[in-house]
This record gives structure tokens, C-alpha cells and sequence, in this order.
């Protein structure tokens, strides 16, 4: 599916679920990882993560669609648009909206890069991000730190 098409889905399904039309763009997002699709305020386009579609298919995409078109309907009319606003889980639930878009990409795992070792006592402090050992101390015995790099 391409953005045209994507386009064209969006506005049929406007007109079927909310009976008004869809006046703006919308188009797939690549760069969204953690969300389904997105409504811009600002210019009221719609953007959807491809990943969606591919990994679950037209009907998933769908109710991203009537998500997202429940807060493109209700900002224009000056409603709550928000998630957290009646109008909004009212909408969305005579459309038959999800409220929640599956999990595409899991969370990646980072490994610790760095231990901070205690030289007095020998503890240890294993970190993702690097850090200054002149500016902290050991938490046991307040000893002095020493930064190694973990392969």
C-alpha cells in the first residue's frame, strides 16, 4: 500500500464511520517506532507507521485510521480530542476504534557499557552511559571510583 492509497482508505472510511469528509493528507511515517499513527494539530494531516500494516494487516490499519480520525473529527469541531476526554472514548467506541495499536517493534535491550569500581572496597556499579568517576564517590565506603569499559 502507498500513500495515495493509504489517502483514499482514509477518506472512504471518514465518510462510512463519521459520515463527514476528510480534507487533509495523510501518509505513512516511517520514522514512527513506538506509536500506530499520529494526528498533527497543526496541520491536521494523519501519519501511520508502515510497520503496522506489515506486520499486521488492513484490518489493524483500519482502526489506527478510526483512531486517529476520532481526534482529526473532534479537534475540528472544537471538542475533546484528547484521550483522556469523553467525547473521545465515546467516539471511538461507536466506530469501533482500538484505543491501543499492537507492539511492532520490541524494546531494545541495551547491555551495560561501563562499571564503576570501587578502589577501596572493591564495589561495583555497572552503567549504559558513560560518567565522570572524579564526581561521584562509592556509595559503601565513599572510596574513590575508577571507570573501566565492559566489551
Amino acid at each position: 500500500m502507498n500513500d495515495q492509497e493509504l489517502q483514499r482508505l482514509v477518506e472512504r472510511i471518514s465518510r462510512e464511520s463519521f459520515g463527514k469528509p476528510f480534507r487533509h493528507r495523510a501518509y505513512f511515517n516511517p520514522r514512527l517506532r513506538t506509536t500506530g499513527g499520529r494526528y498533527l494539530l497543526s496541520t491536521h494531516h494523519i501519519e501511520i507507521n508502515p510497520g503496522q500494516y506489515a506486520v499486521y494487516g488492513e484490518e489493524e490499519l483500519i482502526n489506527i485510521i478510526k483512531h486517529e480520525l476520532c481526534h482529526y473529527h473532534l479537534h475540528l469541531e472544537g471538542k475533546g480530542y484528547r484521550h483522556r476526554d469523553r467525547d473521545f472514548k465515546e467516539l471511538l467506541q461507536q466506530v469501533g476504534g482500538t484505543r491501543y495499536c499492537k507492539q511492532v517493534n520490541p524494546p531494545k535491550i541495551r547491555a551495560f557499557k561501563y562499571e564503576l569500581i570501587c578502589t577501596e572496597c572493591g564495589m561495583s556499579y555497572k552503567r549504559k552511559k558513560r560518567m565522570d568517576p572524579k564526581r561521584y564517590r562509592c556509595g559503601k565506603c565513599r572510596g574513590k571510583l575508577m571507570l573501566k569499559e565492559l566489551k
